[in-house]
């Protein structure tokens, strides 16, 4: 792609960005909330201002770049049932790719400074976007999603290995491979649950007794405190004296140094247990459902491989859209993972159905 066709692509996404922002501010009825999607979409108006000067200066005239109304009307018709922050989010999959093809032009085209500096800034204010959104899903307790389908994703890759290993053993008895996998994933659903509860509880326990520590350090000795902060400032990069500078500011501030010094976790640790193994449980359903139908595993695999997939498909598109990364690449690498396993599975059952001479 070259600078004119780029700086059109460019043009077109921002107005298109401007338009969307704007239609589902104007629905959201948390005023606060509002402005800020409202001030967000000016600023994309802004960027493609600044692309279209950048054609007409070049002698290219800006295409015509108008409201995208099928996607405002989906996005409309699923905020009325789930927040609309996530729905923003989950739609605007291009704005770390934005970021990356705007970096990519800086350094790649002889821009004149003027230009070069206007770019700089709309690429601090995409990364600005894309932390505003990031925040608000942590807020508002939606990042809870990322942890439903990574719990997903586990069940449904485990138990496609094991169901596609069990289908080369019990050929022509899937009822068998459907009840094991059953117990295979609840097994695997109250592991994932405990470890979960365990973790956090966990966590909870050594925050709470780093928390005691401080506050003995603070009363005997608070210059430890201080100097422990300075350390760890400086481990992590900062220079010397800076790390200097900020810890004698911060001084005998306690409350202000615990936090910097100690890992929060506001995580309920039953909560987290019960929604890990349940997600664990919903992966579990997909791979598993065909053996109770079908007449045999031969027939029953290709259908539970089909359902995995398709499963696989959205864990990987959701896990891209809350993480900022390529959607194809992220659901090819899922679903070739979970393949290959399968495979390797059903080959492994194949030779142990083989040595043990297994025929049910």
């Amino acid at each position: 792609m070259d600078k004119g066709k780029s700086a059109v692509h460019f043009y077109v996404m921002e107005m298109g960005d401007y338009y969307t922002y704007l239609s589902l501010a104007e629905g959201i009825s948390d005023k606060d909330l509002s402005e800020k999607i409202k001030k967000i979409a000016y600023m994309e108006k802004e960027h493609a201002l600044f692309w279209k000067e950048f054609l007409e200066k070049r002698g290219i005239k800006p295409p015509e770049a108008g409201k995208p109304a099928l996607k405002i009307l989906l996005m409309k018709l699923m905020s009325k049932f789930i927040n609309p922050v996530v729905v923003i989010s989950f739609f605007e999959l291009g704005e770390s790719g934005a970021i990356k093809q705007y970096y990519r032009f800086l350094k790649d085209e002889p821009l004149p400074e003027e230009e070069r500096q206007k770019l700089k800034k709309i690429i601090l204010d995409e990364i600005e976007h894309e932390t505003f959104f990031a925040r608000q899903i942590n807020e508002k307790g939606v990042s809870n999603i990322r942890d439903f389908v990574l719990g997903m994703n586990d069940g449904l890759v485990e138990i496609l290995g094991a169901v596609a290993g069990l289908s080369a053993v019990y050929l022509n008895n899937p009822l068998m491979v459907g009840v094991s996998g059953l117990i295979v994933g609840m097994a695997g659903a109250l592991s994932m649950g405990i470890g979960a509860f365990i973790s956090v509880r966990s966590q909870r326990q050594v925050n709470e007794a780093q928390k005691e520590q401080m506050e003995v350090i603070f009363d005997i000795a608070p210059e430890r405190a201080v100097e422990e902060y300075r350390q760890r400032l400086t481990e992590s990069g900062i220079p010397p004296e800076v790390a200097q500078e900020i810890s004698d500011r911060l001084g005998r501030n306690k409350e202000a140094i615990s936090k910097l010094l100690i890992e929060e976790t506001d995580e309920n640790e039953i909560k987290s247990g019960l929604f890990t193994g349940f997600a664990y449980l919903v992966g579990v359903f997909f791979p598993v459902v065909p053996y109770f139908f079908a007449p045999n595993s031969y027939i029953a695999l290709p259908f539970s491989v089909l359902f995995a997939g398709l499963a696989l498909t959205f864990v990987a598109i959701i896990i891209s859209v809350l993480s900022g990364i390529s959607v194809k690449k992220k659901v090819l690498e899922m679903v070739v993972s979970a393949f290959t396993a399968a495979a390797i599975a059903y080959g492994f059952g194949t030779i142990m159905q083989s040595i043990f001479g297994i025929n049910i």
